[in-house]
């Protein structure tokens, strides 16, 4: 496809559940819309996901596909959020963990970013691996096996991770960079 768009029919999930931070899946996800990808927003929850800026409650966004419904298969890549109540209470939902399980075991390439990696560490995917996550996951990241990186976004084979909200940009770039190479490979 087009230079300016180098994800045109790509699928992408995005993994959510209530008490996301809001602007680490609205950053992205247009990102990836405006690269050509199309987005599902897949949660545990069935109507609608509330997410978070920082300690406020923010805006409510419909769910497109639930957990118990979403087929690993018919995604691409994976987009994980961070957001301390969404990342607890996805490493806690059998069904979740199960899902992005599916995506490591089919090679799709998976993007996350602040707190996002606690369901990584439930599915012993962080194990060998360089990343980066919010700070106070390091001791969580080293525990489980992984290599942690103070950056701002860091790629090793099918994982980008990022930090913080501040880091989106180069996060974008990255995860972009990653799911295109992973479109060439597959195409």
């Amino acid at each position: 496809m087009t230079h300016h768009q180098p994800l045109h029919g790509v699928r992408v999930a995005i993994l959510v559940e209530n008490g996301f931070e809001q602007v680490e899946l609205t950053a992205p996800r247009d990102a990836l819309r405006e690269s050509g990808a199309t987005t599902t927003l897949v949660s545990p929850q069935t109507r609608t996901v509330r997410g978070w800026n920082g300690d406020e409650k923010a805006d409510a966004f419909d769910v497109d596909v639930t957990i118990a419904d979403a087929k690993p298969l018919e995604f691409d890549a994976l987009l994980l959020p961070g957001g301390v109540q969404s990342a607890d209470r996805l490493r806690a939902d059998n069904k979740s963990v199960l899902f992005v399980h599916a995506m490591q075991i089919a090679k799709k390439p998976i993007a996350v970013i602040c707190h996002g990696p606690w369901i990584l560490i439930e599915t012993d995917y962080v194990r060998g691996r360089r990343m980066t996550s919010w700070p106070s996951l390091r001791t969580d990241i080293l525990n489980a096996g992984g290599d942690w990186l103070d950056r701002a976004a860091v790629t090793d084979e099918l994982l980008v991770s990022s930090r913080k909200p501040d880091d989106i940009p180069q996060f974008n770039d990255a995860m972009i960079a990653l799911f295109t190479r992973r479109e060439r490979s597959v195409a």
